[in-house]
C-alpha cells in the first residue's frame, strides 16, 4: 500500500473544495451588493428584509464646536 499518495490526494481535494466555497461566497456577496443597490430584499430565506423608507427627516446633529 502506498501511503504517500493519500496526503496529496487529500490536499488536492481540500484545495478544490475551498476554491468552490470561495466562488460560492463571492457569488453570494455580489448578489447581496446588487440587491442593496436595487433596494430589494436578500433572496435567501434567512436573509434580511430591506430597510423601511424613512417617513420623518433625521434630526440635525448637535454642533459641539460652538
Amino acid at each position: 500500500m502506498n501511503d504517500k499518495t493519500a496526503p496529496k490526494a487529500d490536499a488536492d481535494s481540500r484545495k478544490e473544495r475551498l476554491a468552490a466555497q470561495l466562488r460560492a461566497n463571492l457569488a453570494r456577496r455580489k448578489a447581496q451588493a446588487r440587491a442593496k443597490r436595487a433596494g430589494a430584499a436578500d433572496e435567501r430565506p434567512e436573509g434580511l428584509a430591506p430597510s423601511p423608507e424613512r417617513t420623518t427627516p433625521r434630526e440635525p446633529k448637535p454642533d459641539y464646536d460652538s
